[in-house]
Order: C-alpha cells, then structure tokens, then sequence
C-alpha cells in the first residue's frame, strides 16, 4: 500500500488549482467567497496551501467551476519531482460529464501555466448547440473518429489526422459518428 501524500503537499496542489480556475474565469476572491458562503481570508489561506477545504468545500468548488469533485485529485499520486513535468496515464484528472457527451483529461500537469492540453473524448451523437466564444486561443488535432466543428459560420467536418486552430471566435462541435471520437485540445490561456 502507498503512503498517502502529505497534507500540506495536496493543499498546495489544490489551492494552486483552485486559483488557476478562478483567475481563468475572472473572477475576483471576494466573488467567488460569496459564491461559495465564506470569508475571502479562508479562500485566500486555500488557495496559498494553508487550509484544505473540506468535502464539502470541494463540492461547492466543483459546481461553481463546473468540474467534478475528483479533479481536485489524481486518480495516481505523482512521483514528487515528476508531478511539475509529468503526467502519468493513470494519474489523468478527469473534466466534463460524460451525460453531456464530452468527457476531457487533463493532459497537463496543472492549469498554472499559459496553456493547459486536454485529452477530450465526445461520445457518438454528442453536440454542443449553441456557440461558445472564449478570449483563447485553441488548436486541436482528432485522434479517432469523426468530429463536426463550426468555427465562425464554416463547417469543417474533422477525421484522424486532421488539426485546427481557431482565436477568440465563436465555435461549437457535434460527433457526428457512431463511435467516440477523441481529439487532443490545447487552449491557451487555460480556462478550466
């Protein structure tokens, strides 16, 4: 059996985290502690690694975000000196909700820096409806399957092999397959 991570080791990684998510979605701490019903010295003391949140504080964090509560931890513990350069397979931090059809990991090994890359898997039928439009910058390339993007009004219809990139301009996605399809997304600057 492995030995657990030290608690101040994971309250960094989390508070880390937690503030790459909520400078990615600009919002300020004093927002984002009345989202969440606590004091901005609490939020702040997370985000700097002081105090871990608690169960419940992770929810709370997950639904305002939009995450699920276990990306807030790997599924593998990191090897210490690798976890700033290196994501195992195994340790993958999962995104999305695989009800709505997209289901991403994050291939990154936090969100702190300028990008951030995802594994994103679009199950067979999934769409996004309405146009999404972010201050990104985001490129793409399809592993597997077949995958529908709508980049302004122009449809390009994606197989294995083929890459996009696209800048602040309104987007959406369908699979139009019968099979998963799987790109590798990278977004910069990080949103998630």
């Amino acid at each position: 059996m492995e030995a657990a991570r030290p608690l101040d080791t994971m309250s960094r990684t989390v508070g880390a985290d937690l503030r790459a998510l909520r400078k990615a979605r600009s919002l300020t701490l004093t927002e984002l502690a009345v989202r969440l019903g606590r004091s901005v010295g609490w939020l702040s003391q997370v985000e700097r690694g002081l105090s871990e949140p608690s169960i419940s504080d992770l929810r709370n964090l997950a639904d305002v975000f939009c995450v699920s509560v276990s990306f807030f931890f790997s599924a593998d513990e990191a090897v210490e000196d690798q976890g700033a350069y290196v994501v195992r397979a195994g340790s993958r931090r999962s995104l999305g909700d695989p009800a709505a059809g997209l289901v991403e990991e994050l291939l990154s090994p936090d969100l702190g820096g300028a990008f951030e890359m995802l594994r994103s898997r679009f199950a067979p039928g999934a769409e996004m409806t309405r146009f999404q439009t972010r201050p990104t910058e985001e490129a793409g390339y399809i592993v597997a399957g077949r995958l529908d993007l709508w980049i302004g009004e122009e449809c390009f219809h994606l197989g294995p092999g083929d890459s996009f990139r696209f800048r602040g301009e309104p987007y959406r996605w369908r699979n139009p397959g019968k099979v998963e399809a799987v790109a590798i997304w990278t977004i910069a600057p990080p949103v998630y």
